[in-house]
């Protein structure tokens, strides 16, 4: 039991690992798509919607494959972790960038006149009184979108990576204890989750504090 305990451990570090590493990368994008969903430049704006739309409305399987075996025909090939961990990051910071846009546009428009009358710029704006206000409305969805990241990193095993999940289903064709071992993997993936969920609180109600001083 020991054995098989070590052997999902190593396939939980692996998940975690690009869970964290697709999590950051899909905190920029969403972020950056988002804002840029509502410019008022076109430039900006239609690309981020195009962005937006086809990563949501397409399979993350799909995208998977595409990345790691259709980008080699162009001339562009990625290691299975670094196409996983984009791909993940892609998808969810589709997503993210909806609940960034959402949370900015419920900011009431009484504060954006203020920020005019003391002559604040676009960026001022932005930085000193819409995102402050707007974060804490983004950080219960995002803990759900963190959660859902971490239970995609299952689909990488398809692309040879040994997570958590391949890693389960390594040892149950070597040992046919399946009980125990999607038992054990249930355990860790909840285990994970909590912690996502605790570290999510944590952020909302220093957030809230915050805003509170402000």
């Amino acid at each position: 039991m020991n054995e098989l305990i070590l052997l999902l451990l190593r396939g939980l570090a692996v998940t975690v690992e690009l869970t964290v590493a697709a999590a950051a990368l899909a905190v920029i994008i969403a972020l950056s798509a988002g804002l840029a969903r509502l410019s008022r430049r076109r430039a900006l704006a239609w690309p981020a919607a195009v962005y937006i739309e086809v990563f949501r409305g397409t399979s993350a399987l799909v995208q998977l494959f595409w990345f790691y075996f259709v980008l080699p025909f162009f001339g562009i090939e990625l290691s299975a972790f670094t196409a996983g961990t984009l791909v993940l990051a892609l998808n969810t910071g589709a997503y993210g960038a909806e609940v960034v846009r959402g949370a900015v546009l419920a900011v009431p428009r009484g504060q954006l006149d203020a920020s005019a009358a003391l002559n604040l710029n676009r960026l001022q704006t932005l930085r000193r009184i819409v995102l402050p206000q707007a974060f804490p409305a983004m950080l219960p969805p995002a803990g759900n979108l963190a959660i859902e990241l971490m239970k995609n990193t299952a689909l990488v095993s398809l692309i040879t990576i040994t997570e958590l999940t391949f890693a389960a289903q390594l040892l149950r064709a070597e040992t046919l204890r399946s009980a125990e071992i999607f038992g054990l993997v249930l355990v860790l993936y909840f285990a994970v989750a909590l912690l996502i969920t605790a570290g999510v609180r944590l952020l909302e109600r220093r957030a809230s504090r915050g805003l509170e001083r402000a």
